[in-house]
């Protein structure tokens, strides 16, 4: 079975009936430096704490009909920040891939890194590509791992893909519609998001999947990230689950009532 398909059979598995098919969730993991200050911890070790987060919440996720995660965990905007945090973020990709990419391997996950790769030093690109390259055939469950990742820069490198395809030859303005434009996007081998959860009691997106956010429903929960797992994990789904989606329609009981 290639890559591709088995991305495809996982995305196949999030179409239709959203009472009984898998779900994509994304999730903006926020409040590691908050959970440190609180406990008078550096920040580092808050991110650490995040990280064990992240492999309660990818080990639920499956049980509770997760079928696709994603996960913001470097902005292109983090690059602002302290050069020493930086690194630490950077080590902490390493490190979850070195301890974990094998038993994510054997229990069919398969892992993608969504993101800019030019910037990124050469260790953390070939880590990125170990992790995909291990994982290509796993059909089983997807972990995205938005790294080096903005929802602006994404669109605009998708745009910048297609203006350079139509100086090619290769493309005409014509070409593009909303379909053309997604498969340019670096979210493109997976469905588009149902839920998108953010941590730490903060209400916005963050430059987060800004295209792919559409018709996701959104779920904001007062719990840092480092404190999160599956009991939270289950409590968004829980909501969103209770939500109407009506992707710009009426319901037949909106028919009814109007009736």
């Amino acid at each position: 079975m290639s890559a591709t398909t088995g991305l495809q059979d996982v995305s196949a598995r999030a179409g239709g009936d959203a009472s009984n098919r898998s779900l994509h969730v994304a999730i903006i993991m926020d409040g590691n430096g908050r959970w440190a200050k609180r406990r008078g911890m550096p920040r580092a070790l808050g991110h650490r704490a995040g990280v064990n987060a992240l492999k309660r919440t990818v080990e639920a996720a499956p049980e509770l009909g997760v079928g696709v995660l994603t996960v913001f965990g470097f902005s292109t905007e983090n690059w602002s920040r302290p050069a020493h945090e930086v690194s630490e973020l950077m080590g902490l990709l390493k490190a979850y891939v070195e301890s974990d990419l094998e038993r994510l391997a054997r229990e069919g996950v398969r892992v993608r890194i969504i993101g800019r790769r030019t910037g990124l030093a050469a260790d953390i690109q070939e880590i990125i590509e170990r992790a995909e390259r291990r994982t290509a055939s796993n059909t089983k469950f997807i972990l995205q791992v938005a790294f080096n990742y903005g929802g602006r820069a994404d669109i605009a490198d998708a745009a910048r893909a297609f203006a350079e395809a139509v100086e090619r030859g290769e493309a005409k303005a014509s070409d593009l519609d909303e379909a053309a434009f997604e498969r340019l996007l670096s979210t493109s081998a997976a469905p588009a998001p149902d839920l998108i959860v953010r941590t730490s009691g903060e209400q916005r997106i963050s430059n987060f999947l800004l295209w792919e956010c559409a018709y996701a429903e959104l779920v904001f929960q007062d719990v840092l990230w480092p404190d999160y797992g599956p009991e939270a994990l289950s409590a968004a789904i829980a909501e969103y689950r209770g939500r109407d989606r009506r992707y710009g329609g009426i319901t037949a009981d909106d028919v009814a009532v109007a009736g």
